[in-house]
């Protein structure tokens, strides 16, 4: 039977499970309280960095409905819950992991969905939702341009024949509007007489 502080911390992981969007399960042998705490000021602005007993980690995360850990949870082990972006927090943990080596990612999930440490680098590897965002904004932006111009081209091309007739005109003074006017002018004069 497990304690209440044990019960208590069970409660608290398993709601971090829930509430984040994403889980990254890491490896923190030989890593000082000082790198630890540096990592945990990084991944801040998307999440946390929490350090428990694998044996609490694994009873939370059945109870939470994730099996993405399972097997995984040997050695020293710490989760990052993220309820941020998963792909800044995931380029925080695998810059920290390059410059300390001794941090190992392990395994994750997203949404629901297993990932592994591969996973986890190509979600790091994408750029970030700002970026994707800007980027098709500008895609959007150039389609719009080329509709506009698309629509406006058979008004600016009757433009151009009318200007282009208006020009033969003044070139040939009018004279070549005035006979074919006169003719039937002279036409419905006849009818009359």
């Amino acid at each position: 039977m497990a304690t209440p502080a044990k019960q208590a911390a069970i409660a608290e992981l398993t709601d971090k499970f829930r509430e984040s969007g994403a889980a990254v399960l890491t490896e923190y042998r030989g890593l000082s309280v000082a790198q630890l705490s540096e990592l945990r000021s990084q991944l801040r602005p998307n999440g946390s960095y929490a350090v428990a007993k694998n044996t609490l980690t694994e009873l939370a995360a059945k109870e939470a409905g994730v099996t993405a850990f399972d097997g995984q949870l040997v050695g020293p082990s710490a989760i990052a819950f993220v309820t941020g972006d998963p792909v800044e927090a995931a380029k925080v943990l695998r810059d920290f992991a390059k410059a300390n080596p001794l941090l190992v990612i392990k395994a994750g999930v997203l949404d629901g969905k297993a990932l592994s440490a591969e996973d986890i680098t190509k979600l790091a590897d994408l750029e970030s939702r700002e970026v994707l965002l800007a980027k098709a904004a500008g895609a959007m932006k150039g389609k719009l341009n080329q509709a506009v111009s698309l629509f406006a081209a058979p008004l600016s091309q009757t433009a151009r024949v009318i200007d282009a007739l208006r020009a033969k005109v003044e070139t040939t003074g009018g004279a070549a509007t005035a006979p074919a006017e006169a003719p039937a002018d002279a036409a419905e004069g006849g009818d009359e007489a």
